[in-house]
């Protein structure tokens, strides 16, 4: 008997791994369902409790900024009660970068967080937006240091002064200098940024907000919903970057087989 009821308790947890959480966050604009990252244990834990607890539900997406994020999720400003202060250790994982759809964790400057360690609550989601190429692979202040270098040599006196009369207008400055980038590449200066290809091919298709990389704990995605993003994303806003209108959310939790998220959503595991 003792031998039926431990093989059981195998069985049944064997079936547990093999599932997942599914998270479905309802607004006025549409649904959207989430996968949280395994490879960001702390970040997914607490993102489940939240949701599950309904400390989350009513909160709303209180900071809104087109073509950069949405965030929200602030739970204490509903609750006067249960304040949420606590942090969570920062889980920065450099094979999530903030491509669209990507869910982070808002959290405190550097100089009072040194640590970047993520708020109890808070968090974003990426829109960001489509990048060409050149935008993501030069690196513009290695070209600036060279065009400097530059055009203390009497060769370049002519370009000198272009530089001069276009020095209050930075789109005509970056304009000049990029015209230089072969010679400031003859002085020895790499100018260009070695970016993973698919880092490369994400923030110039679907978009993202690139320089957020490495700085904050990117925990989850959206995998069904995308639409949603933009809709928020684009409403009016006043003070603070605050939506005139409130946009409430819900949360809703469901564990379903890794095999069925992966045949619904697209999403592979790692192996």
């Amino acid at each position: 008997m003792r031998k039926f009821t431990f093989i059981f308790l195998i069985i049944i947890q064997s079936c547990s791994m093999n599932k997942d959480i599914i998270i479905t966050i309802s607004t006025p604009y549409g649904e959207m369902k989430a996968i949280l990252y395994e490879e960001t244990p702390l970040h997914k834990k607490n993102f489940i409790k939240l949701s599950e607890s309904g400390d989350f539900d009513s909160t709303i997406f209180h900071r809104v900024i087109e073509n950069f994020m949405i965030q929200g999720g602030d739970v204490n400003l509903i609750n006067d009660e249960d304040v949420i202060d606590y942090t969570i250790p920062a889980e920065i994982n450099n094979q999530f970068f903030h491509k669209k759809g990507e869910i982070a964790a808002a959290r405190m400057g550097d100089n009072v967080n040194p640590d970047k360690e993520s708020s109890g609550c808070q968090f974003y989601i990426v829109q960001g937006k489509v990048y060409v190429e050149s935008e993501l692979t030069l690196d513009i202040n290695s070209l600036y240091s060279g065009v400097r270098t530059l055009l203390q040599d009497e060769n370049y006196s002519d370009v000198r002064e272009k530089f001069i009369a276009a020095q209050s207008n930075p789109a005509e400055t970056q304009k000049l200098a990029i015209s230089l980038r072969e010679d400031v590449e003859k002085l020895g200066i790499k100018t260009t940024i070695d970016i993973p290809k698919e880092r490369l091919e994400a923030y110039t298709t679907v978009g993202g907000v690139p320089h957020l990389d490495g700085e904050y704990t990117v925990f989850g995605r959206i995998v069904e919903g995308l639409e949603v993003i933009d809709k928020i994303a684009s409403v009016k806003t006043g003070q603070a970057d605050k939506p005139i209108e409130d946009i409430p959310m819900t949360f809703k939790v469901d564990k379903i087989k890794k095999e069925e998220i992966t045949k619904r959503y697209g999403y592979t595991y790692p192996e």
